[in-house]
């Protein structure tokens, strides 16, 4: 049985928190399969051996470090592939996210390998790695089991919970890799949200979502006025996304981002299914909604009926009031 080989986004002497995520997954699953959890990195001069033996903190044995084009898709597949060819690898994990996607299916591509993708649980079978993946608005559940000598699983953003294994630093292997002729021929211009502003939901503890039941785009302040005194940031439907009310960075949902923070305070949503996979694995759920028959109520852990309004001014009131502001 070969190790698991994890892909780990890098930016500006930073690690991608879901990335950090599929490394602690990937150190369980290997201690569950008997064999190594490895990762894999490619950036520029601010990637140092240091930065990489970190890893090892959260259950890597080795990290290969290639030089590269950080956030292009093309280099790391060179670099995963040679890496996977040298050593054996029986899997890569991925955290999620565009560029996991684009990695992971051009991986696949090139290896002639099964790939999963927005995988929520990986469990170990027959001494073999088996994913799930919701369908059908996540009302069924998917099992993927991979033949052939290499299987890619890319998880849903946020699916796999990171935690520091206790280990040491980890071992850091530089890979001489050489490109493809296509692989550098892009250049990043400049990186960001697409459609929207500079709006960090996915790390946010925690959220103060706002739907339709606001009324118009200038019901978001109250929003942000409650989420500032919270110390949060402001999420969004898909609905008012759409209809210009406020930027799709922060969109959650089916067709937006996928997060799990302490507390998911939904202030005039119904609670549609497409909505419900994006938020549903918040710690505390809290729905306030007029209509006392709205879905969202169901999967709540408290329900407020009445006018938000009227409720969210004087939510925010309190919580200033309570940290003395």
């Amino acid at each position: 049985m070969g190790g698991i080989l994890v892909y780990v986004l890098h930016y500006e002497g930073a690690f991608n928190k879901n990335s950090l995520g599929a490394v602690s997954e990937g150190a369980k699953l290997a201690g569950e399969l008997g064999t190594t959890c490895d990762a894999v990195v490619v950036g520029g001069s601010d990637l140092t051996n240091d930065l990489c033996a970190t890893l090892g903190t959260y259950g890597a044995k080795k990290v290969f470090k290639a030089e590269g084009a950080e956030g292009l898709a093309q280099p790391v597949i060179d670099v995963m592939a040679k890496v996977i060819d040298e050593n054996g690898h029986s899997y890569a994990l991925f955290g999620g996210g565009l560029l996991g996607f684009e990695i992971g299916a051009g991986l696949a591509a090139r290896k002639n390998a099964g790939v999963t993708m927005e995988v929520t649980a990986v469990n170990v079978a027959d001494g073999k790695l088996v994913a799930e993946r919701p369908i059908l608005g996540d009302s069924q559940i998917s099992t993927s089991k991979y033949r052939g000598d290499l299987g890619i699983i890319i998880g849903r953003i946020n699916a796999f919970e990171l935690k520091e294994s206790g280990a040491g630093a980890a071992e850091v292997v530089d890979v001489a890799v050489e490109y493809s002729p296509w692989s550098n021929q892009a250049t990043m211009v400049q990186r960001g949200e697409q459609r929207g502003a500079d709006v960090n939901i996915e790390d946010a503890s925690v959220l103060v979502a706002g739907g339709r039941g606001l009324g118009k785009a200038e019901g978001f302040e109250l929003c942000e006025e409650l989420a500032g005194a919270l110390g949060g940031a402001v999420a969004a439907t898909r609905a008012v996304v759409d209809a210009g009310w406020y930027p799709y960075a922060a969109q959650i949902g089916q067709t937006g981002k996928t997060v799990a923070p302490k507390l998911y305070l939904a202030a005039g949503i119904s609670g549609a299914i497409q909505h419900k996979v994006g938020m549903q694995a918040s710690e505390n759920i809290v729905a306030i909604n007029k209509d006392s028959n709205a879905p969202i109520f169901e999967f709540s852990d408290l329900g407020i009926v009445g006018d938000l309004n009227k409720i969210l001014p004087k939510l925010t009131e309190a919580v200033k009031a309570k940290k003395g502001a």
